[in-house]
């Protein structure tokens, strides 16, 4: 029986079907730098109009690897006291076996609670569609012990896709110094399964972090940023402490999470542009054989009409 295994996992991708089974999420290490992805409260932060693209290629190294698109647009409007967002994720499992697309519409409120102090509140609701290519997935019954994959499967593909509606919420406070946030996803816990129950767990997003001057207040362009983000789904659990280091352009960040991997970070911000590079060490068993996680960020912030009543931004890392 192991060594079938060892047969079903060299050769590419293998899944088992149960009565029951869950999903997870794709995460991105650039959290910040995915703002409307990491908690729906973010929509509109910016005010003026902000466009976000991100990229992760998870353990390219292993066959069958995880590649994550992302593209979302937000901004604040004024006449509606809250900020308007659009997401679309897109996530390739198995060199395409499973392929996962969502399309998310947000709507966030704020609220000045004191001069120095908001909050922002935010609703999200994702249409969801995923796919399996069943011509690319191999079953116990087409392996021989000692030839390997050599028989055609007796196996009765299932549905090809699967659509749903989906709803998440957030919350965001913050001043000029500090930040907290957090947010609920798939808040109906949707079925994905293609052969049976599979529902979508809830996943429970903590975040939280400051900015601490290295010269006092005469250069705002020169700071620590200390942070920690806690997820779990299911019975899968993260946690992300490390910071950021920023000096007038250049941003830096080292963060350690779950005993799995240590993620260094470097990033570039000029004006409006903004674009950053991560690569996730392994730590764990695994790392003489992933060659670790990349991830490319890129935002542009465009100019928008002078506002007419104070706005208060959200001073944040921006990767």
């Amino acid at each position: 029986m192991v060594k079938r295994l060892l047969i079903a996992f060299t050769s590419g991708f293998l899944i088992f079907f149960s009565d029951t089974a869950f999903a997870q999420d794709p995460e991105f290490t650039q959290f910040y730098a995915n703002p409307l992805y990491l908690n729906p409260a973010f929509a509109g932060t910016a005010r003026c109009p902000r466009i976000c693209l991100n990229y992760r290629n998870e353990w390219p190294a292993i066959s069958g690897t995880f590649v994550t698109y992302s593209a979302s647009y937000d901004q604040h409007i004024d006449a509606i006291f809250g900020g308007l967002g659009l997401l679309v994720t897109n996530d390739r499992a198995g060199q395409g076996t499973i392929n996962t697309t969502n399309v998310s519409g947000i709507y966030s409120y704020q609220l000045n609670i004191t001069r120095e102090f908001s909050v922002k509140l935010a609703g999200e609701v994702t249409y969801m569609q995923k796919s399996v290519d069943w011509s690319k997935l191999n079953f116990g019954d087409m392996i021989d012990p000692r030839r390997g994959f050599v028989y055609q499967t007796g196996e009765v593909p299932g549905a090809a896709s699967k659509q749903n509606i989906d709803f998440s919420a957030g919350m965001l406070g913050f001043s000029k110094r500090y930040f907290f946030g957090a947010a609920v996803n798939h808040i109906t816990e949707p079925d994905e399964g293609f052969l049976g129950p599979s529902k979508l767990p809830m996943k429970i997003t903590g975040h939280a972090g400051a900015i601490i001057p290295l010269d006092g207040n005469r250069n705002p362009l020169v700071y620590i940023s200390p942070n920690i983000l806690y997820q779990k789904q299911q019975d899968f659990q993260q946690l992300n402490l490390g910071l950021y280091l920023v000096k007038g352009p250049i941003v830096g960040g080292l963060w350690y999470r779950n005993r799995d991997s240590f993620i260094l970070l470097l990033g570039l911000q000029k004006d409006h542009f903004k674009m950053g590079y991560s690569y996730d060490v392994t730590v764990s068993k695994l790392t003489n054989t992933t060659a670790g996680s990349h991830e490319i960020s890129f935002q542009l912030q465009f100019e928008c009409k002078p506002k007419k009543k104070k706005f208060r931004t959200v001073s944040c890392p921006s990767f």
